[in-house]
């Protein structure tokens, strides 16, 4: 087809009746890209029917169909590039028209074409895979049996270590009891003959269940109760359909965990809330009770007021009483009692001064007495001493 397409361009140049001429840079840039987009898309579709061609047909049939389609190098057609440049426009279009219709393929050849590549692509992937599962299944038995291997040697060589090393030695010499090894190693070598033995009896018995699993597969198969493969594809469909409900039943799940989860949350706010207000209740309860206690004590101090309230109010009326009953003196009386209010000051100062005067005597008396008492005493002292 592109091969055509650049024919026929070289041809109108040779004419002179080109209409690419009249195309701008921007369209011819498209059509570039869309030529080349084409080609990929043919190239694609070839490589396809080539694998299929490899795979179904024979290898003589593929080749001569192959070369048909695509021929090499060395067996190009006779005609030079020249000679196709001189040839006319119209045989171009319609060689390429008639070779376009006799190597194409049908939308339904194509189909199924890629569907045999798809299952073949399926099938090698699901080859792989089992051989990749193959693989790592002898892996993972390489490694289950190095790490028993591994504790095996671990635990000989504690046991060793015990049993020779430390245990087999001769406190006097200090050199290990050759009869204690000898009697080690035959140990050894007797509990490894007895593993063997079972080991080889456990292998029978799997052999013994081996035959008698393939006897039942046979037996099956003879009677018609092996799966098919319309069975397994059977099998696929419904365990599909039982996944899709798992996934359905594990969103269901995360979605009620999710509920779940934002009811604990607020289940917890709730709580805080509840607790705060706990505390906050028993702090007012503890107030109403102070309160109530500071009201109780107001009563009572209430009433005592009241009482001595009562008492004032007598006292006052009393007094009232008193002040009204009350009759100021005269004036002349006023001033004598005044006059005899000073003169019984003058006499009190006079009175307390002659008291002062008489303390003063007094003391001057009391203190010649104890003088006179003291000479006497002395006298006395002096009268007993003198006749010694």
């Amino acid at each position: 087809m592109a091969e055509s397409e650049t024919l026929s361009v070289d041809t109108s140049n040779d004419t002179g009746e080109d209409p690419l001429l009249e195309l701008s840079d921007e369209k011819l840039f498209q059509l570039v890209n869309d030529t080349i987009e084409d080609n990929e898309i043919l190239s694609a579709e070839t490589h396809m029917f080539e694998k299929y061609l490899k795979r179904v047909e024979p290898k003589g049939e593929a080749g001569s169909l192959l070369q048909s389609v695509h021929p090499p190098s060395g067996l190009a057609p006779s005609t030079s590039t020249q000679e196709l440049r001189g040839m006319g426009r119209k045989r171009s279009k319609s060689r390429s028209s008639n070779i376009d219709r006799s190597l194409k393929l049908t939308a339904e050849q194509k189909c199924d074409i890629s569907q045999r590549e798809i299952e073949e692509l399926r099938e090698d992937n699901e080859k792989v895979r089992e051989d990749s599962e193959k693989i790592l299944d002898n892996y993972r038995a390489i490694m289950e049996e190095a790490d028993l291997r591994l504790a095996e040697m671990k635990k000989e060589f504690y046991e060793f270590e015990r049993d020779i090393v430390k245990g087999a030695v001769n406190t006097r010499t200090n050199k290990v009891v050759s009869e204690k090894v000898i009697r080690y190693f035959e140990d050894k070598l007797r509990s490894r003959d007895t593993l063997i033995e079972k080991l080889r009896l456990k292998n029978s018995t799997l052999k013994v269940q081996k035959k008698k699993l393939h006897l039942q597969l046979k037996q099956k198969e003879e009677m018609g109760e092996v799966l098919h493969e319309v069975d397994f594809n059977q099998l696929k469909i419904e365990n599909q359909q039982y996944l899709e409900k798992i996934d359905e039943r594990n969103q269901d799940l995360l979605r009620l965990k999710m509920m779940a989860g934002n009811t604990t949350q607020v289940r917890n706010a709730f709580q805080k809330k509840l607790h705060t207000l706990e505390k906050e209740s028993e702090r007012l309860k503890s107030e109403i009770s102070s309160r109530n206690d500071l009201l109780s004590r107001i009563d009572v101090e209430t009433t005592v007021v009241e009482e001595e309230r009562l008492k004032a109010e007598k006292i006052n009326k009393k007094l009232r009483q008193q002040l009204a009953d009350y009759k100021v003196p005269a004036v002349m009386e006023y001033v004598t009692e005044k006059a005899d209010l000073y003169d019984l000051q003058k006499k009190v100062k006079s009175w307390e001064r002659k008291v002062e005067i008489a303390d003063m005597a007094l003391k001057t008396h009391r203190k010649t007495w104890k003088q006179l008492e003291m000479g006497s005493q002395f006298a006395n002292r002096w009268q007993m001493v003198e006749p010694i």
